[in-house]
């Protein structure tokens, strides 16, 4: 199976803390690699090494056969990897359409006075954008919440709408920050709908983050469990699940739910 993104020997370092700790794995094309831990295990900071925000002590991030782990948060989006954040990052006093229309940013390619008298190529634009935001919210059956402010929307909604603005970067590979938290049983299994047919649809690689184990058992083709910033373990749901060094820090003597 092809390899979508390699992490080799990937290292953070916050003072005397170490962070992430010399970490290697990869996500294969078209695979949905769960990324767990307990809390402080270091699994947010991957992300932001991964996409940019953070810059690595030591070690690769390659993605398309180039070392991406020193690039601009805006470059390693504009190259195909997109993500959503745990806390949910929505522009408040905002609709749905125009928190997802920055996103388009890297593609616009007309001028500002095009867009002061509204040239043809402005208008074609604007048009092409809207039709793609419709596309996706209507993916994400979210169509009728798109001219509503989205700080008066459900949490489960909002959470949409974020996965929604990434999807617009028409991303390769997509990471998401554990997409059911703060989300009621009945809005978690429906962001579990949506991945499952975001990996079918749109033929994405994701790396998801999750707290919720019935969540991550029972959508993800193999699992990699961090602590203190060190790979413990990696296999497939039901690997992990009788992985003794998995059952001793992650869950003391209790079992991971399946």
């Amino acid at each position: 199976m092809p390899v979508e993104i390699q992490v080799n020997g990937l290292t953070k370092h916050f003072g005397g803390l170490k962070a992430v700790s010399n970490l290697s794995f990869e996500l294969n094309k078209g695979e949905l690699l769960g990324l767990i831990g307990p809390n402080g295990a270091g699994k947010t900071t991957v992300f932001n090494l991964m996409t940019g925000l953070l810059k690595p002590n030591s070690g690769q991030v390659v993605f398309k056969g180039k070392n991406i782990a020193d690039w601009a948060p805006h470059l390693i989006s504009a190259c195909g990897i997109a993500r959503t954040f745990q806390n949910i990052k929505l522009m408040v006093g905002m609709t749905v359409r125009e928190n997802i229309r920055p996103a388009f940013h890297q593609k616009i390619n007309y001028s500002m006075m095009s867009s002061l008298i509204r040239t043809p190529a402005f208008l074609k634009t604007e048009r092409e954008m809207d039709e793609e935001i419709d596309q996706i919210l209507d993916m994400l059956q979210i169509t009728e919440f798109t001219d509503q402010y989205v700080e008066g929307l459900p949490y489960g909604i909002q959470r949409r709408v974020e996965i929604a603005r990434a999807l617009c970067l028409e991303p390769v590979v997509l990471l998401l920050d554990e997409p059911t938290a703060g989300l009621n049983h009945k809005e978690a299994k429906d962001i579990v709908e949506v991945i499952k047919d975001l990996l079918i649809e749109k033929n994405i690689s994701m790396i998801v983050i999750e707290h919720n184990m019935r969540v991550i058992m029972s959508i993800c083709d193999r699992i990699i469990v961090l602590n203190q910033g060190q790979l413990i373990a990696s296999g497939i749901p039901e690997e992990i699940q009788q992985n003794n060094e998995v059952i001793r820090v992650y869950l003391g003597e209790k079992r991971i739910a399946g």
